[in-house]
């Protein structure tokens, strides 16, 4: 079952946010983490639910950081520098990307573009929320744990999407916070979106597939419970194989990266005009796969 409202899933787990973009909130016996940053504009959102549900935000010690794209750490800078002593984690990489001052400007231009699409812009302006330098951490990786009490996850490193990409499970409740390392869950598919490194991505959800996952927490579009959830990576495999056969059938008509890319974008917006992402925002990201298929072709 897919479900895109923000609520409780379980005892100890919150979606929090807005369709488009969510964060989540895991309770443990001495300490809470709120997992992805989401993007800039569901903060106001955020802070009302986290008022609504009763979360407790003097237990919330940590916030991880999944990957450093603009839609996954929007509100971050505003939690860590309201609440100084929450401990902020990511992987090595995303900690170096999120120094890089273009990186910096990118993350506030396109998260204020996207606001101001959505209509939410003007909300974010009482909020100190954009990127500077002084947001830093602790960097985690394959084979690290975040123990909360009763409550832990196991870190593993799902690149592809991005250089950046880590996943966290928690195997008790089989619950599985992948960000984009797996299928985006728009409408009733699995988007498969291999942005930096498409063979990678397939790699990494090869690595996943073992897993059992009852609760599939994805970072757009909701989560995922129950049976739906245990095939989900199964069915974003299945995804990506037939976008790369997709992307490699229009290179070779186009032969040409750019022109590839404009008809990849066009035809996705024509079957999905309501697509949350600016399209020429998107056509970037498509430019990045087809480059990479390309040279492998």
């Amino acid at each position: 079952m897919r479900i895109r409202k923000a609520g409780k899933i379980t005892d100890n787990l919150w979606h929090l946010g807005r369709e488009e973009s969510g964060i989540y909130v895991l309770e443990g016996q001495d300490s809470s983490i709120i997992i992805n940053g989401g993007i800039s504009f569901i903060l106001p959102d955020v802070l009302q639910q986290m008022r609504d549900f009763g979360i407790n935000m003097e237990k919330i010690k940590k916030l991880l950081i999944l990957h450093s794209h603009f839609d996954h750490v929007g509100i971050v800078p505003y939690f860590k520098r309201t609440y100084p002593e929450i401990e902020v984690c990511a992987s090595g990489r995303a900690w170096n990307i999120l120094t890089m001052p273009k990186a910096i400007e990118t993350m506030n231009t396109f998260g204020q573009l996207v606001a101001n699409q959505m209509g939410a812009g003007e909300n974010l302006g009482a909020y100190d929320h954009q990127w500077r330098d002084d947001v830093s951490g602790t960097t985690v990786g394959e084979g690290d744990r975040i123990d909360l009490g009763g409550v832990a996850l196991s870190i593993m490193e799902t690149p592809g999407h991005s250089s950046c990409s880590i996943t966290a499970y928690e195997p008790n409740m089989k619950a599985l916070f992948a960000s984009d390392a797996v299928g985006i869950p728009f409408k009733e598919t699995a988007f498969p979106s291999g942005n930096s490194n498409y063979t990678q991505y397939q790699e990494s959800l090869e690595k996943l597939k073992f897993l059992e996952v009852d609760y599939l927490c994805a970072d757009h579009y909701g989560y995922i419970t129950g049976e739906e959830a245990g095939k989900f990576i199964d069915l974003s495999i299945e995804e990506a194989r037939k976008m790369r056969a997709e992307m490699e059938d229009i290179y070779r008509k186009e032969d040409d990266i750019d022109a590839a890319s404009s008809t990849i974008t066009a035809d996705f917006y024509k079957k999905n005009p309501d697509y949350f992402i600016a399209s020429d925002i998107l056509e970037g990201v498509f430019k990045q796969m087809v480059k990479h298929i390309a040279k492998t072709m």
